[in-house]
């Protein structure tokens, strides 16, 4: 059976409109992330071309407001925090639905990844009723507990395709010579899921560090580095020191991703 022949001259005007169309997206999506470090240079209050002049002094006035430094460590011990406990879920969960495979794991595995459906909204309103009803209320405590549930579906998926590329006779030896789980999941399984473990964290960390609709219904006297951005919206003299910040998060977001996948493919080709 021969294969219909595409001329040449189709073949090139088919790319060329492919690549028009992937330039077009770019530019739609990243075009207004990229004004966001301009304008953190710009020496205006204004966001508005043509630019008044290059200055540093927004990011200066971040390293002595004490509002960004509160909301930083609270940022920082919130994500550190929540990213552990989901990392530590998602190995447990995705071992389960790999090497255990029963009704209970598959079920379990299916009800974690519920979260990704869920619009935030009601995530955020539906853990504030059960902070409220516990007697925590708005707190670091609260916004962790919400940022768990929400970082797990990503370390399960992550650890879950990790232990599945691992060769199932590996297991399986291990337990001819008498290894019981526990010392299996130690010595063997672990250490070959290691940089799989690092970048579930990084990612979690990563999407604790970056979410605001939680955060934003369970914030209580400490708000998170979102949260604080969105409350500083409301000043226009702050909109500088508002885009600095955002810039910084925004390069620190784009280095831990980086980190996070490189270390995914270097596990991966291990």
């Amino acid at each position: 059976m021969r294969l219909p022949v595409i001329p040449a001259r189709q073949s090139s005007s088919s790319g060329m409109l492919l690549w028009a169309y992937v330039l077009c997206y770019l530019v739609f999506l990243y075009l207004p992330i990229c004004l966001i470090p301009l304008f953190s240079f710009n020496d205006s209050i204004q966001a508005a071309f043509p630019l008044k002049g290059f200055t540093f002094a927004w990011y200066r006035s971040l390293l002595h407001n004490e509002g960004v430094r509160n909301a930083l460590f609270t940022s920082l011990k919130v994500g550190l925090t929540s990213a552990a406990l989901a990392t530590i879920c998602g190995i447990t969960i995705a071992y389960a639905d790999v090497f255990v495979r029963n009704r209970f794991s598959r079920l379990l595995s299916f009800l974690v990844k519920l979260p990704i459906l869920i619009p935030g909204v009601i995530i955020g309103i539906a853990m504030l009723i059960v902070a409220n009803l516990v007697g925590i209320g708005p707190s670091a405590g609260a916004i962790i507990c919400g940022h768990i549930l929400l970082a797990m579906p990503a370390t399960v998926m992550v650890m879950h395709a990790r232990f599945a590329g691992i060769s199932r006779s590996i297991p399986e030896a291990a337990e001819d010579l008498g290894a019981r789980e526990w010392t299996l999941m130690r010595r063997i399984l672990l250490p070959m899921a290691a940089p799989a473990m690092g970048s579930a964290f990084m990612l979690a960390f990563l999407t604790s560090f970056d979410e605001f609709i939680i955060a934003f219904f369970l914030t209580g006297s400490q708000p998170t580095l979102p949260v604080y951005i969105w409350g500083q919206l409301r000043f226009p003299r702050s909109l500088p020191i508002v885009m600095a910040l955002g810039s910084v998060i925004l390069a620190v977001s784009v280095v831990v991703a980086a980190l996070s996948e490189l270390i995914r493919r270097r596990g991966q080709n291990a």
